[in-house]
């Protein structure tokens, strides 16, 4: 019986500590992305903040809080969907935070309508910056987390990689590839002690489901959804989010994480 707490104080706690690892966290000026990044910086990491151009005020925000704590932080603004974009941006984040440890593709789009009536460019916009961009990125940064033989990329999934939601059609068919993609790239770079997982929150208070949030009805609708009968608060991404960017986490590899009240769990 005495085993258990040699365990926790040699092995455990020590394995979610992120002291000398650096990590980008994408879409990381506000919402769930900002809660990721302040956690990894909590747990000891220096982290890099990507944004789109028109939030990198936000970013700087985030930054400050993170270098508040004593640790390193710059914001990255770029079109995360652009490759020439990406490549320019991830190479100075590599160089400028002597190669990252930790990835995690957050930045998110959701553009809602009825199949028959969505403009084009909202399903390609949608795609790219939910499933492109994060191939981009990880395309990008995986081979140095594979040549220093360990790396955490943690994809952003959704419920909606596993079930469906009328009006959400590219962002269902973004997510589901998405969470495919994760278990290819954990395939391909497992030999090389790098993880890749996708997190999937159900629905969380964040500026994206403003509308459901703004509509009584929707918003009832949604938790009658959701056994724990509430919507996640983002304090409660931090822990599954420090899990899968640890060791503590060192034999989980394409598997995804749902923190959705027990959404899909039905």
């Amino acid at each position: 019986m005495a085993v258990a707490p040699q365990i926790a104080n040699d092995f455990v706690f020590p394995s979610f500590s992120l002291l000398g690892k650096s990590a980008f966290v994408t879409g990381g000026s506000r919402g769930i992305g900002r809660a990721c990044a302040l956690t990894l910086a909590a747990a000891g990491a220096d982290v890099a903040v990507g944004s789109s151009p028109s939030g990198v005020d936000a970013a700087e925000a985030v930054c400050q809080e993170i270098r508040d704590m004593g640790r390193r932080s710059q914001a990255y603004a770029f079109d995360v969907a652009t490759r020439g974009d990406v490549e320019t941006m991830c190479g100075r984040v590599n160089s400028e935070f002597d190669t990252v440890d930790i990835l995690i593709n957050n930045a998110g789009v959701n553009l809602r309508g009825p199949a028959e009536l969505l403009p084009e460019s909202d399903w390609d916009q949608v795609i790219d910056v939910n499933l492109k961009a994060p191939f981009l990125v990880a395309r990008r940064l995986g081979p140095a987390m594979c040549a220093h033989r360990w790396g955490r990329v943690i994809n952003m999934g959704s419920i909606l990689s596993v079930i469906g939601i009328p009006h959400r059609a590219p962002y269902a068919a973004a997510k589901a590839g998405l969470l495919n993609l994760t278990r290819v790239l954990a395939l391909e770079w497992a030999p090389h002690g790098v993880t890749v997982n996708a997190l999937c929150p159900g629905p969380f208070a964040t500026d994206m489901n403003k509308p459901l949030l703004d509509d009584p009805e929707k918003y009832s609708a949604f938790v009658a959804k959701i056994p724990l009968g509430r919507w996640g608060e983002l304090h409660e991404i931090a822990g599954p989010a420090l899990f899968l960017a640890s060791d503590a986490s060192s034999f989980v590899t394409g598997s995804a994480l749902f923190v959705d009240g027990g959404w899909t769990a039905q």
